[in-house]
């Protein structure tokens, strides 16, 4: 009871911090600049971090170290692809980006082609992408208090409760402060997470005698499963699961380049010089923590209990760091123990928080500035009017993932975020680079491009062994769901689990058949406008208008 004492005032810690960051940069918010894009007065360090807070959600800290404890080499596969990532995300996107809009995706694709269309299939992709990912933190969530309330796994109405709080509080966080508020938490909440697990860490191999080898060695060990260390635990097994690999690391590598609320922290800077800063400072900052998951996780496979029936195995091994705190701190029950479980749960905690105010933000945001605004209201709405709106959606968007995460919350959550990826590669990314490459692309290319990778990416989820179908047995022998749909209910015809290998190439494809079947004229004019600017950051302040 101490204990969870201890956990609640942490827990409460957290929430009051984050919760006096967000009120103090309300007050400084007075305008529609401020509450989307924090007046553009971010610099590429701060926003960096903040980028890092937003990337470094509970699925990276929560569900890869997982991923690891359970599948080892093949679960440290999820880290290289969300690192890797962010070279297409510089490369291709952050400063042309950043040049070419101004508070959502959709103003930069709308700079040249008919605006409510294009606004309208934006702003739906970036609602779905958004949805998808807060699925993973409201899982998160819930995990983590079940674990530290000691709430049975199966009162289903005491998670539920939890989840509804979370999504109460992400409310507060989006409605109160926007992008100002948000961001600082994105800050705090990264410096935090980067001590809480460089801690873990140095007690983790200090377990070891800071031997790395030595560490794998007795992962291996613990673990029991042959080839542990080695390729194809997990994705190995046969070509099925080859193609589910490959169709994963599609989707988490160019999936990055196409998430919307990373695509909208670009706008907080105020020039395209920063913006590049911030993805160098985000590549370092998220590299850094990447090598912790492989410390966390190999440390969770070589000091828990990772098999059939265990806590980690199953929770999906979102378990996996909370319970690795409280051994390296000194075991269940002990006072050490205790303080290490609630500060990384806290953390945890803090994290989920900060990461669903930022999607929430993104979405509440775009349907307000693209459908409101430019679609409903042709433009002639007030920025009070928009932001109004805004805190309304977001409302509305909370309760929506509520719902959805309920019936979700067995999942892993690094597996749940590779879906949100795999639907923004094959929606987004292929509108985003036509657009600011290909002369000839027009408004029918790339409505299709969006619905058409949309609704691919969708269509296969729903009929893929996540939704129905994927069983597996306890330790007493008896079979039991790992899908969202309960046991006896298999509709699924598509093996794989992630949509990524064909969706992706389906949403370029359609973009590319829109715009061929097209006889709307290419806006040469205006592509060479967009170009320059893209390029040059002139005109990067002016409003999108066309």
């Amino acid at each position: 009871m101490d204990h969870q004492v201890l956990t609640a005032g942490l827990f409460l810690g957290v929430v009051a911090l984050t919760l006096f960051i967000t009120i103090r940069a309300s007050r400084q918010t007075s305008g529609a600049a401020d509450f989307y894009a924090g007046g553009r007065s971010f610099s590429g360090f701060q926003n960096g971090l903040a980028i890092g807070g937003d990337y470094m959600s509970a699925a990276s800290f929560l569900g890869i170290s997982g991923a690891i404890a359970l599948a080892g080499y093949d679960g440290f596969l999820y880290s290289i692809g969300f690192l890797v990532a962010w070279l297409v995300a510089l490369l291709l996107v952050a400063e042309m980006l950043r040049n070419s809009g101004r508070y959502t995706m959709a103003d930069q694709l709308a700079y040249r082609m008919k605006q409510r269309p294009v606004r309208t299939a934006a702003a739906t992709s970036t609602v779905v992408v958004s949805i998808f990912y807060l699925l993973a933190q409201m899982v998160g969530a819930g995990s983590l208090v079940v674990l530290l309330l000691g709430i049975d796994k199966e009162n289903t109405l005491a998670i539920s409760a939890v989840i509804a709080g979370v999504g109460a509080l992400m409310i507060v966080y989006v409605t109160v402060g926007g992008m100002k508020g948000t961001t600082w938490v994105q800050i705090v909440k990264a410096v935090l997470l980067m001590i809480g697990s460089a801690l873990i860490v140095v007690l983790v191999l200090a377990k070891f005698h800071f031997n790395l080898s030595e560490l794998l060695g007795a992962a291996s060990s613990n673990s029991g499963k042959p080839g542990f260390l080695e390729p194809g635990l997990k994705y190995g097994i046969d070509t099925t699961h080859k193609l589910d690999f490959l169709s994963l690391g599609l989707a988490l590598v160019l999936g990055t380049a196409g998430l919307p609320h990373i695509l909208v922290r670009f706008y907080t800077v105020p020039t395209s010089r920063d913006a590049r800063k911030s993805v160098l400072w985000a590549i370092g900052l998220i590299g850094v923590f990447y090598l912790f998951t492989l410390v966390l996780g190999f440390g969770a496979a070589a000091l828990l209990n990772t098999g059939v029936g265990s806590d980690v195995a199953a929770s999906e091994g979102n378990l996996a760091s909370p319970l690795l705190a409280e051994a390296v701190g000194g075991g269940a029950g002990s006072t050490g123990g205790a303080i290490l479980l609630a500060l990384i749960s806290a953390v945890a905690f803090a994290t989920i928080l900060a990461v669903v105010a930022g999607l929430t933000l993104t979405s509440s945001t775009s349907v307000a500035h693209d459908i409101y605004n430019s679609v409903i209201r042709k433009g002639q709405a007030t920025e009070a009017e928009e932001i109004k709106v805004t805190r309304y959606a977001a409302a509305g968007l909370g309760v929506v993932a509520i719902l959805l995460a309920i019936p979700a919350r067995n999942l892993n959550i690094a597996f749940l975020v590779a879906l949100a990826f795999a639907v923004a590669a094959s929606a987004n990314l292929p509108s985003i680079v036509y657009n600011m490459f290909w002369k000839r692309f027009n408004t029918r290319g790339a409505t299709w491009s969006i619905y058409g990778g949309l609704v691919s990416a969708i269509t296969l989820v729903f009929f893929s062994p996540v939704v129905s179908g994927k069983t597996a047995v306890t330790p007493d022998g008896e079979i039991i769901s790992k899908a969202l749909f309960p046991l006896g209910v298999d509709f699924h015809w598509f093996p794989l689990e992630n949509p990524g290998l064909l969706s992706i190439p389906l949403g370029f494809f359609f973009g590319w058949l829109g715009t061929v079947t097209s006889k709307e004229p290419a806006a040469e004019e205006r592509f060479t406008e967009l170009e320059v600017r893209a390029l040059t950051g002139a005109g990067a302040e002016q409003a999108v208008q066309h």
